[in-house]
């Protein structure tokens, strides 16, 4: 696949951070400021990176995705609707009852995602499942899985690990969104993840470190982990919780927080970065 435009990709991102504000607004629920630390990530991955389209959307050569940090979906459903998978107005239904975008992936109603999530340390296991079954099947496919840092402390996520390595999942790429905070305060005051890279090397993967907010990077490193064949691949992409928002940059009590109607127009002011 050709590479995106940087530039272009750098607004697309912007609209997506932009997005997930009006979502969780209207909703009056939601996580904006875990969908703003990860935005260029899911930018870059599913509008440059992966093989994935509506037309492919049956293809059993497509690249496949899950979102182990369910609660950035908002994000998510944004960069699928840019990419046309449903319409826009769909984003702005976020949370109604019986609507096709629901606060965590539902892989039953929403068009694009495959694996529903919510319940955090699971995604690694669902996408080394996914990387050995393709694999088995002799398809093409590239498996990507966006894990948060805070639910790295899960055991379920070290076993995935382990079990990523002991199978050369070279068709596995996974990302930390390593905003260095969770919903009760740092990671690190809670259960340290440090030294982070060291572990996973470690483990067996071939570790990448990068600004998670730097769009070329992004596409650079993407590609790169995508491609290499010794062994699964992790990207540890440091970003800012609420990224774009000064009021919620790096606050931890923002974790869940949307931000109030009279309070919108001045935080979409600084999305565009």
């Amino acid at each position: 696949m050709a590479m995106f435009d940087t530039q272009k990709l750098i607004e697309e991102c912007n609209e997506i951070r932009k997005d997930s504000i009006r979502m969780t607004t209207g909703a009056k629920s939601g996580h904006p400021s875990s969908c703003m630390s990860c935005t260029e990530i899911l930018g870059v991955l599913i509008l440059d990176v992966m093989e994935l389209s509506p037309e492919q959307a049956e293809d059993p050569n497509r690249d496949r995705f899950v979102l182990s940090k369910g609660h950035a979906a908002p994000a998510y459903y944004s960069a699928l609707s840019r990419k046309g998978f449903f319409p826009r107005e769909e984003l702005f239904r976020l949370r109604d009852v019986g609507a096709m975008l629901q606060g965590h992936p539902d892989m039953k109603k929403t068009p694009g995602v495959e694996f529903s999530t919510g319940s955090l340390g699971m995604g690694l296991s669902v996408a080394n499942g996914m990387a050995l079954a393709c694999r088995l099947d002799g398809l093409k496919s590239n498996i990507f899985v966006l894990l948060g840092d805070g639910e790295l402390q899960e055991g379920q996520i070290w076993e995935a690990a382990m079990t990523s390595s002991h199978y050369h999942l070279s068709n596995l790429v996974a990302i930390v969104d390593r905003n260095m905070l969770q919903c009760d305060g740092t990671t690190e005051d809670i259960m340290s993840l440090e030294p982070l890279k060291e572990k996973f090397e470690s483990f067996g993967w071939k570790v990448y470190e990068l600004d998670g907010h730097n769009v070329e990077q992004l596409q650079k490193v993407l590609r790169e982990a995508r491609d290499y064949e010794a062994s699964p691949s992790i990207i540890i992409a440091k970003t800012i919780k609420g990224k774009g928002v000064p009021c919620m940059e790096g606050v931890c009590s923002w974790h869940g927080k949307p931000v109030k109607d009279n309070e919108l127009k001045e935080a979409l002011r600084g999305c565009d970065q």
